[in-house]
């Protein structure tokens, strides 16, 4: 089997709900130690956002789908930090630690003494990498923060949804929690970052991420456009703002994208259409004229469009060069002839719960994937965790006769 770039590397993670998880998971499939320190009454909020649960699961597992997408490959143990002998488990973790990731409120951990200048003593390789709504500092730190206020708050909903003057007219949030995934993401490069400047220097850092930074970061060109311009982005619904026609048109039996992105495309479509008198027109010959000129070629386009099936459009069209594609749900995603090519689709098989379906991570770049990766229960390697640590049977029974530990049973 091939060795993960990560393997040997150990992680705390003190994280819950999607953004430090969805790093976390991310290191843990690229090879990492990553112990996931829960409450041990409840664990994670999300294990109780369901139903869905994995088949063979329930309510009583806490192993919702929702928590089953991004704790894969992580070890639990479930150890509650408010206590003297839990808070000793962290520090003790803490000082093999080569990364700890933590989301609470800013704040709420140096109040236990687990802030980054406390562990930084007793590891000064220690990577501390922070996540919360608005930061460590400035006048809206103590806030909680949540990926729908920064859908908003941010900029994107300003301009996702469909324009002023059309039916359903109004922002729109996106489907999936896109702050928390790209905080998420953007957190894995900082952390992996930080740990390749510690083998030149041999010294941590800390890292302080804000979903409200990464909120701005992620309107890309959107923001490059405000900030040269002076004028905020609008809604265009699935249309382009600067290229034309690109966005979503119904044929004769569903819809289906049409992306031109140059005249030439523009040209091949009108061909293979029948109609190049459409592209001849000095009104739509060239780009700049479509955009400028986008309500007069929409109802042209769409009237095309419905000529032909999807399937029709879609073979014809990939033909000649234009690129265009199907809106598929998610029966059809996991249908689609490459993506089962690319094993998107892949199983780790859980001890107490069975076989587990997920989705590959595509950072796997050939690694095989690790059937015995599934999320874990709640408090699951306790244990073993502890004894990882140098406890002893009786000192683990202890722990677990207080409270201050929990088990899964």
């Amino acid at each position: 089997m091939l060795e993960r770039a990560l393997e040997g590397v150990k992680v705390l993670d003190l994280s819950r709900i999607l953004a430090g998880p969805w790093c976390t998971q991310n290191l843990a499939d690229l090879g990492a130690d990553v112990i996931k320190v829960e409450n041990p009454k409840g664990g994670d909020d999300t294990r109780s956002w369901g139903p869905p649960y994995p088949e063979g699961t329930g309510p009583e597992h806490g192993f919702s789908s929702y928590f089953a997408a991004g704790n894969r490959g992580k070890r639990s143990l479930a150890v509650d930090f408010s206590s003297p002998d839990g808070l000793e488990i962290i520090r003790r973790m803490a000082k093999e630690a080569d990364i700890l990731v933590e989301n609470y409120k800013a704040g709420t951990l140096n109040r236990y003494g687990l802030g980054y200048e406390d562990l930084k003593k007793i590891n000064p390789r220690l990577i501390y990498c922070s996540i919360t709504g608005y930061g460590q500092t400035g006048p809206m730190a103590p806030k909680p923060g949540y990926d729908f206020v920064f859908q908003g708050a941010g900029g994107l909903m300003s301009y996702t949804g469909q324009p002023d003057g059309r039916p359903g007219a109004e922002p729109l949030r996106c489907g999936i929690s896109v702050m928390d995934i790209s905080t998420g993401l953007y957190a894995t490069s900082a952390v992996l970052g930080a740990l390749f400047q510690r083998g030149r220097t041999n010294e941590g850092q800390y890292i302080d991420f804000a979903l409200l930074d990464v909120a701005v970061a992620i309107n890309a060109n959107h923001a490059q456009n405000y900030l040269m311009t002076g004028v905020p982005s609008k809604r265009f619904g699935n249309a382009h703002p600067t290229i034309a026609p690109y966005e979503v048109f119904p044929t004769s039996d569903g819809f289906m994208i049409l992306a031109v992105a140059n005249d030439s495309q523009f040209a091949k479509f009108c061909e293979f259409a029948g109609r190049p008198d459409v592209a001849a027109d000095e009104r739509f010959a060239k780009n700049a004229g479509r955009v400028a000129h986008r309500e007069e070629l929409r109802p042209i386009v769409a009237e095309i469009m419905q000529t032909r099936s999807r399937d029709e459009w879609g073979k014809g069209l990939e033909a000649v060069g234009v690129p265009c594609g199907p809106i598929n749900d998610l029966a059809d995603v996991f249908n689609d002839e490459q993506v089962v090519h690319r094993g998107m689709q892949q199983t780790s098989v859980h001890p107490i719960t069975g076989p587990i379906p997920q989705v590959r991570n595509p950072m796997l770049y050939g690694a095989p994937y690790k059937v015995d990766s599934a999320p874990p229960l709640n408090g699951e390697h306790s244990v073993d965790v502890l004894k990882d640590l140098g406890y002893s049977d009786d000192e683990i029974k202890a722990l677990v006769d207080s409270g201050s530990v929990g088990v899964w049973s």
